[in-house]
């Protein structure tokens, strides 16, 4: 009996919020990822074989079990627990050239966003003006204008059905993206700029009416584009609110340079509970859920809807399998130089405290699938962090500059961070290392995105050109 249990160890699967799969099993040391993902699919009974990455104790296992075990040295007397993630079915591929420098605006770009399926490209600006492109052809397709003031921010409704811009002067635009036609009068409201705007989730409400905005004046306010009007002020910040998400359970956050996180419930705009912890200004807050919320029933397929009805129900069923069983997980960054990690619907308290950067977090990213986090800050890093026990990961540098604004890829392999220094940088998660290196841009580089079908990047800067990058 003896001979024949030398080489077992005794495995236990959990997924990554820690559910254990089944009971725990004897597995032959030889066994390594593809082994395990035969398994995992057979005690899940799945029809169609998914992909799987597994990890012992944050790390990935890459080679048989039997060298894991005797590299690290591990007990085979103990229990081992593997963590399975699921990965994408699509693969995204790296891009490694810039397929059109787009000339156009006449100051810095700002800000750049995909449309939630990837076919249209907005861009914001210091000259004023919101841009449409079209991506078939890569040329201007049409030049918004009708702002006082530098376009600093710009957001698409998640049925890809209107875009709407918030400027430096206060007021905010909604246009048509099929004909770069203003729809009605600016709404007007806010008394200082407007630093984020957020749509309502297209599976709480289709066709998408509502969206909210935050403004330098320390108030976020929600808008009804078919009443044209704000229809309620959220109050409560003493400072500028800097950040502002609108949650898939219905809830809107709000972060603050008062040092605050407030939640606020969207039938009255009543104040539901405040984040409190960091020591200095919120500057960016991200969602677990938020690409299933920015494509709403948009996905790799290019699947389109018929009516806002079938919408929400695809929206719906996408949100539902992306959140699982878990609570939505928000993550902060602030100047502070710490994150927290919160599940605000179970806890005001942070689930853990995340540092390591040394200077100003500027931006925090929700991978797509929602097991990353990332967050770009002034000290030229960017660092990656488990998204479900907010654990860091891995530091990735290559920057000689603060890093701005970073994106995913849609199937959650790819990191992309754009810099002052005038680079884009792509970042490969499961090796941890440079993928890609992209000069190309004269000057600091504001803003990237990477589209949601996963074709393109986007980019825009200090030297006013658009450019566009294809793999």
């Amino acid at each position: 009996m003896e001979d024949e249990t030398v080489n077992n160890v005794m495995c236990q699967f959990t997924d990554p919020e820690g559910t254990t799969l089944g009971a725990p099993l004897y597995l032959p040391q030889n066994a390594g990822p593809h082994q395990l993902q035969q398994i995992v699919n057979k005690l899940l009974n799945n029809e169609e074989k998914l992909p799987y990455a597994f990890y012992i104790s944050d790390q990935e296992l890459a080679v048989p079990l039997e060298t894991y075990l005797h590299k690290n040295k591990v007990s085979v007397e103990k229990v081992l627990a593997i963590v399975y993630q699921p990965q994408a079915i699509f693969r995204i591929r790296p891009v490694n050239r810039c397929s059109a420098s787009i000339a156009g605006h006449a100051e810095a770009v700002l800000s750049v966003a995909f449309s939630p399926d990837g076919r249209q490209l907005a861009s914001g600006s210091g000259d004023t003006t919101v841009r449409l492109w079209d991506l078939n052809t890569q040329t201007p397709m049409f030049t918004c204008t009708g702002h006082k003031n530098w376009v600093l921010c710009i957001a698409w409704s998640p049925d890809g059905k209107h875009l709407v811009s918030g400027s430096k002067a206060g007021e905010l635009q909604c246009w048509d993206p099929q004909t770069g036609k203003p729809s009605g009068n600016p709404l007007m409201g806010h008394k200082k700029w407007i630093t984020g705007i957020s749509w309502e989730p297209v599976h709480l409400n289709a066709p998408c009416r509502r969206f909210v905005s935050a403004s330098k004046d320390g108030d976020a306010r929600i808008w009804d584009i078919s009443l044209r009007k704000s229809v309620i002020c959220l109050s409560g910040h003493t400072l500028a609110i800097t950040c502002v998400k609108w949650g898939g359970d219905g809830v809107i956050y709000t972060g603050s340079q008062d040092c605050t996180i407030k939640m606020w419930e969207t039938s009255q705009g009543k104040l539901i509970r405040e984040l409190k912890g960091h020591g200095h200004w919120v500057n960016s807050l991200a969602l677990s859920t938020e690409y299933v919320l920015r494509t709403g029933a948009f996905d790799h397929t290019g699947k389109t809807h018929s009516s806002p009805e079938e919408m929400k129900k695809v929206a719906l069923e996408r949100y539902n399998k992306m959140k699982g069983n878990a609570p939505e997980r928000l993550v902060s960054g602030s100047d502070d130089f710490t994150m927290f990690l919160w599940e605000p619907a179970v806890s005001k308290l942070p689930k853990t405290r995340m540092t390591g950067h040394q200077q100003l977090v500027n931006h925090v990213y929700f991978s797509p699938d929602g097991n990353w986090v990332a967050s770009a800050s002034f000290d030229k890093s960017v660092k990656l962090w488990n998204g479900i026990t907010g654990k860091f990961v891995a530091a990735f540098r290559g920057h000689v500059g603060p890093v701005y604004q970073i994106s995913w890829s849609a199937d959650s392999r790819l990191l992309l961070s754009g810099s002052k220094d005038s680079t884009l940088k792509i970042w490969d998660i499961r090796t941890l290392k440079l993928k890609q290196d992209l000069p190309g841009h004269a000057d600091e580089v504001f803003a990237v995105d990477w589209s949601p079908d996963g074709e393109k990047v986007a980019s825009g800067g200090k030297d006013r050109v658009l450019k566009l990058w294809m793999g």
